[in-house]
């Protein structure tokens, strides 16, 4: 009789389980990580221990036979995938190093680093950085018979965007530019050539750039049959986190790879969705179980982050949605130990800067630290006060949301143009000006300049010929700036730079334009609460400047870390963060939701996800902050209707305040 042998799996795993799943996760988390092979949505709730479930499911897989290598888990950042694994090798004493984990790029980069020979590349390609690709996207454009001087031609930057979206949403770059990019119609068989010649390059440099890590892959997977079966067969299960913001060519790759074994557990929140803009699709996780007829759909509700008191409050606030997986949370902390959410009316943004800085002040003093609070706000320029009133009262901040508002490039341009009008001799404004018109480089800028020491007149000076139009339009625009009718109207000076160049100038060079055209709307309100012109610009030096000093010895970037600081953001860039105090500022229609925004239903579903997720970003303390006047656009003030969003919530679940003011609108 023969001797039966039990072959153990690789690296010597004991057949007991190491790990107390019941102990370590509550019902919930339990049912996703232990649920038995086959499709799986898991919508996971904010701060419900998403990423806890899904690092439990990998080591659950592989206490139960399932080698690493037979495992792949896509992530967004390569932050949250080494994290995960980090935890999963914490918990099992296994060698874990032959799963497959990484964003979908670091995946499709693997695939393609064997087989890109297979679809015209050699496998030693290397892949362009973002400034690489914009590059030779704008060479591209230069080669496609488009007139090259035209000023509302996309930069290289933007070009690649455009080209990007098309590969994101898998779509034509003819209906990238219909739906998204209207402004560059015009150039809309131009760019297509640019596109066809950037692929053509690319493939004879031997270089990919970002997005043809995805592109490709998911062709090499098509065109390949044998490449595709032997990825299917391999990855027996794929794991997926933030599905709710995978793209349509993540969501192709996804499927692809999952089609033989069909164990795909699909971990997100649609609740959650909030980046259509660069190319995410809702309907992956919403349609996820029509693909999946089979699928099960395990909901994980309770929160471990806020107060009961704002969770109800985020419970209301997204059920108006249509398009959703209903859910509710539930928090694991006793009720009616927190603050209700606190909804707070002012009487304008500088008021609403006041409140917020002295109560932040006032948290501070119950114990509070400054890096445990967040003020939280749709766009950019809605900060603008808050930065000002926490700049004059020395309390320090950090801006996840971008630079310090008048430190930004958009500012800055179009400040120099004020500053040229009222001082011809500022060296440093024209210089930057003329930087910006084509062919002038920093060397031509600093001979033209030299032409204006010589007193040479922004119309009598010969520019380089692809700068020849849009120079004549500088010079005219500066001239009717510089106007004595126009002095001390600083305001209307602003308009007239914007209309006359610098939309276009946006326009063609960011992808993003339409929010730098709102910082400026807002710097020309900024600029009629000054008399003089003088007294604007000294303003912005003075709020640039704020870094000036002692401290000023070091960078600013070894300063972050140095002392805690409250931290201003947008939501979008604050989504996955809380903090123990958040607030929700400038909750006006046409703000918060954004006017743009609001022009659809879909439109307006996603501005309430974005709601949702502000207020979930709040542990202890939430307030809710609306201003009933403000100054828009360099208009005066206007009254503004309290966000829609606030209308949906009933009055038993904030707390109304009123303020006390020495005069009504301080």
């Amino acid at each position: 009789m023969g001797t039966e042998y039990v072959l153990q799996p690789t690296g010597g795993r004991p057949s007991s389980a190491h790990i107390d799943y019941a102990a370590a996760l509550n019902e919930e988390q339990y049912s996703a990580v232990t649920a038995t092979p086959g499709p799986i949505l898991v919508i996971a709730g904010a701060g419900s221990g998403k990423t806890r479930t899904l690092t439990y499911r990998v080591a659950y897989l592989v206490e139960n036979g399932v080698e690493p290598e037979n495992i792949l888990l896509l992530t967004f950042t390569n932050k949250a995938a080494k994290e995960m694994l980090h935890r999963v090798a914490s918990l099992l004493p296994y060698d874990i190093s032959r799963l497959w984990g990484g964003t979908f790029h670091h995946v499709g980069h693997r695939i393609l680093r064997r087989h890109a020979n297979l679809i015209g590349y050699g496998n030693d390609f290397t892949i362009l950085d973002a400034d690489d690709s914009a590059d030779l996207a704008a060479t591209c454009l230069a080669e496609s018979g488009l007139p090259t001087d035209d000023k509302r031609l996309p930069k290289g930057d933007v070009l690649t965007s455009v080209f990007g979206l098309a590969v994101n949403k898998e779509e034509a770059v003819e209906k990238i530019i219909e739906t998204q990019f209207p402004y560059f119609s015009q150039f809309t068989e131009g760019l297509v050539v640019s596109k066809r010649l950037y692929q053509e390059r690319k493939r004879r440099n031997n270089v990919m750039d970002y997005d043809d890590l995805l592109e490709l892959s998911v062709r090499l997977l098509t065109e390949h049959e044998n490449i595709r079966l032997y990825y299917q067969q391999q990855f027996q299960h794929v794991l997926v986190d933030e599905y709710q913001d995978t793209s349509s060519v993540q969501a192709n790759l996804t499927n692809t790879l999952a089609a033989v074994h069909r164990q795909i557990m699909a971990v997100g929140d649609d609740a959650q969705s909030i980046y259509s803009w660069r190319g995410a699709n809702f309907k992956n996780i919403l349609s996820f179980p029509e693909r999946y007829p089979d699928a099960r759909v395990i909901r994980i509700e309770t929160n471990y982050r806020s107060s009961p008191e704002i969770l109800n409050l985020a419970n209301v606030a997204i059920a108006a949605n249509t398009q959703q997986f209903k859910k509710e949370l539930r928090s694991t902390r006793p009720a009616n130990r927190a603050p209700k959410p606190a909804l707070v009316c002012l009487g304008n943004g500088n008021q609403q800067a006041q409140f917020i800085a002295q109560r932040i002040g006032e948290l501070y003093e119950e114990g509070v630290e400054l890096n445990e609070i967040a003020v939280l706000y749709r766009s950019h320029f809605h900060s603008l006060e808050v930065q000002m009133e926490l700049t004059r009262r020395n309390i320090p901040f950090e801006l996840t949301s971008g630079l310090r508002f008048f430190e930004q490039a958009h500012v800055k341009d179009v400040s120099s143009y004020i500053k040229l009008a009222l001082n011809p001799k500022d060296e440093l404004a024209f210089k930057r000006i003329a930087s910006m018109l084509p062919g002038v480089g920093a060397k031509t800028a600093d001979k033209l300049w030299l032409k204006m020491q010589d007193g040479a007149t922004l119309d009598q000076i010969k520019p380089p010929l692809k700068a020849t139009t849009t120079w004549k339009q500088w010079a005219d625009t500066q001239k009717q700036i510089a106007a004595p009718e126009l002095k001390n109207k600083t305001s209307e000076q602003i308009q007239i730079v914007i209309d006359a160049m610098y939309q276009d100038y946006m326009q063609a060079k960011y992808t993003n334009w339409q929010s730098r055209l709102e910082d400026l709307n807002q710097l020309r309100a900024f600029s009629e609460t000054f008399e003089t012109t003088e007294d604007f610009l000294a303003q912005l030096a003075l709020l640039t400047n704020v870094d000036v000093g002692p401290k000023a010895e070091n960078s600013r970037a070894s300063q972050a870390n140095s002392e805690p600081k409250i931290r201003l953001s947008t939501v979008h860039q604050a989504k996955g963060l809380e903090w123990k105090a958040v607030f929700v500022i400038m909750l006006c229609d046409g703000m918060f939701p954004s006017s743009r925004s609001a022009e659809t239903e879909e439109g307006v579903e996603e501005e309430r996800r974005l709601f949702y997720v502000a207020v979930t970003r709040a542990k202890d303390e939430l307030y809710l902050t609306y201003p009933v006047l403000r100054s828009i656009a360099g208009s005066e003030e206007r009254w503004q209707e309290p966000s829609r969003f606030l209308g949906e919530l009933p009055r038993d679940l904030t707390n109304q305040w009123k303020i006390v003011a020495p005069s009504a609108f301080q």
